[in-house]
């Protein structure tokens, strides 16, 4: 087992459950819209990845219209949705235990930076983390490895082989692959068993103190 220094973290879907908060920004967009996206279920499918590239793909938006679809999900969401979200159980006391561990931790989140901090402060959870690294639109960084080489520079550009990405969906797994750096799994976020069991993730775990298991 490698040991590492340098822990980042996805957001939604590991360190917090959004869901209730996002779907209800995704169904006020898609009613706006006229869309039938489908049921409150399928839609958790859109929590992890950046919404522009999904929403273009799956509805075949062209880019004007995937900005407008995005700007009326914030109407929403910036107002009522970010707040509704839960931390999942175990998490303070996991980012606790790596912290006396002496290990350094990060967010790096497809979610806007802005939202990113105002979530982990309403759960007091942003002073666990050296730096807190989002997206930025789909400027110049928006996709998962934008966002991880970003956080990675602003922590002074550690040995790669130092650093970890915990996440919950393909998107990690692969984003931290693209980067050079390894990555856990965690099955309790909204990537499904199958999802998770063929994506390329290094580890994978079920709870949080399995975590803490593998990250010595």
């Amino acid at each position: 087992m490698k040991e590492y220094s340098v822990i980042l973290f996805d957001l939604d879907g590991t360190l917090t459950d959004p869901a209730a908060g996002l779907v209800e920004g995704f169904l006020y967009a898609f009613r706006k819209l006229g869309i039938d996206a489908g049921d409150r279920a399928s839609l958790t499918r859109f929590i992890g990845p950046p919404l522009f590239e999904q929403w273009q793909r799956d509805f075949g938006f062209t880019y004007e219209e995937t900005e407008n679809a995005i700007l009326l999900f914030r109407e929403y969401y910036n107002i009522y949705g970010w707040w509704d979200n839960r931390v999942y159980e175990g998490i303070p006391e996991m980012l606790a235990a790596l912290r006396a561990r002496g290990k350094r931790l990060a967010v790096a989140t497809s979610k806007p930076e802005d939202t990113a901090h105002k979530v982990l402060s309403l759960f007091g959870l942003k002073g666990y983390f050296d730096f807190i690294g989002g997206a930025d639109g789909h400027k110049t960084r928006d996709k998962k490895h934008e966002v991880l080489e970003y956080t990675l520079r602003a922590l002074g550009s550690p040995g790669r082989e130092e650093c970890i990405l915990v996440g919950d969906r393909v998107f990690d797994a692969e984003g931290a692959r693209r980067v050079g750096i390894d990555s856990l799994g965690v099955r309790w976020g909204h990537g499904t068993e199958e999802e998770i069991n063929s994506s390329p993730f290094t580890y994978v775990a079920r709870t949080p103190s399995e975590v803490l298991e593998i990250i010595k």
